[in-house]
């Protein structure tokens, strides 16, 4: 009887089935494993961003790991990441797998990639000084303030809360949020010296004119779409000024040949073809024939002010007006359909719409 029991319970045993592998991934830039959990301890291997370790164990704060190396030791859970939240960081990456990228960047010093804009949420992904970057969407939050908001006088209204951008952003196969002051949209120092004290936020390449007086081998020079704002954080639209710079082929310099200012601009830009209008005669013009254009968006008057959401920070206007310009030679032309009128359009002037922004979100995380 005794065997047979003890037969049955050995093949209970076998049945029963076997724990999950846990795993968890490194977070810091390179840290390493130990042998023991104690003051003085031995190395027993490296490990770098991104590497998946095996957990063996998990005390107090720290997991004993194994690589797939064979090495094996313990490291802090504040340098790794748990399996939740690298699935996080993954289903980011299927989301915006195929979202338009709206500007082109490169990293300004080593920097995380979080899950979520805020300098509290998971982290997992590092990159590095001058990786590249692919901006997909900007998100504006509340920046935190050591030991909390100053109090107001008494009889004065308490101030808004100081404001930061984050960016959604593509480095390789690795997507997350970062912060905005920490990377640089990609511009040549031949149009960057034309910024005059603003911050560009995109830079495209409408079309390229010969000039055989450059020097180089390429002769083509790039005609530019440039986007730009005011280095202030915390606004609700992308860019307040449009300005094509074209090439003076005379002079070999960069001009202006188009402004457009004080607009409330949502990214993405479309750089395009503009198929032109039949003329009168039906002879092709250069003011009828197709042409390089570009198609922008900016806020419609009667949208009103508009705040960004209080969880995710990102600015969702319901109404815009699309703008199309077209260039012939030197020149911008709006392109209108026959006998249309160009709708009203908001002002960038909008400091009571970022103060109000500012006091909901601090609410709705309260």
């Amino acid at each position: 009887m005794l065997a047979t029991v003890l037969v049955l319970l050995s093949g209970c045993s076998r049945l029963r089935p076997k724990p999950k592998d846990e795993y968890v991934y490194v977070t810091a830039k390179t840290t390493y494993l130990r042998d023991r959990l104690a003051a003085v301890s031995n190395r027993t291997g490296n490990v770098d961003n991104g590497q998946k370790l095996k957990v063996l164990e998990h005390q107090r704060h720290y997991y004993r790991v194994s690589t797939d190396k064979g090495e094996s030791g313990w490291i802090n859970e504040r340098a790794v990441a748990t399996q939740d939240i690298v699935d996080q960081f993954e289903a980011l990456q299927k989301q915006y797998a195929r979202v338009t990228v709206v500007a082109k960047g490169t990293v300004r010093d080593d920097v995380y990639l979080h899950v979520k804009p805020g300098r509290d949420t998971e982290h997992y992904y590092r990159l590095n000084e001058g990786d590249k970057l692919s901006l997909v969407t900007r998100a504006t939050l509340p920046r935190p303030m050591p030991g909390g908001a100053p109090k107001p006088k008494e009889g004065e209204a308490p101030a808004p809360p100081p404001m930061e951008d984050w960016w959604l952003v593509r480095s390789g196969d690795r997507v997350g949020w970062m912060l905005s002051r920490m990377m640089d949209v990609d511009v040549p120092d031949s149009v960057a010296r034309y910024a005059e004290g603003q911050r560009i936020v995109g830079n495209y390449i409408l079309t390229k004119v010969q000039d055989d007086a450059i020097e180089g081998d390429d002769k083509m020079v790039p005609i530019f779409v440039t986007l730009m704002n005011s280095w202030k954080a915390g606004l609700p639209y992308d860019y307040d000024q449009v300005r094509v710079f074209t090439w003076n082929r005379a002079k070999h310099r960069y001009e202006t040949a188009f402004r457009d200012r004080n607009i409330q601009g949502f990214l993405p830009v479309e750089i395009k073809t503009d198929p032109g209008q039949p003329s009168a005669n039906g002879r092709p013009s250069a003011s009828t024939g197709p042409a390089p254009a570009f198609t922008y968006r900016v806020l419609a008057a009667e949208n009103g002010p508009v705040i960004p959401d209080p969880e995710t920070g990102i600015s969702t206007p319901k109404k815009l007006v699309e703008k199309t310009y077209r260039l012939e030679g030197n020149i911008t032309r709006r392109v209108l359909k026959p006998g249309e009128v160009a709708p009203e359009e908001a002002k960038a002037s909008q400091e009571e719409a970022n103060k109000a922004a500012a006091k909901k979100s601090v609410k709705k995380r309260k």
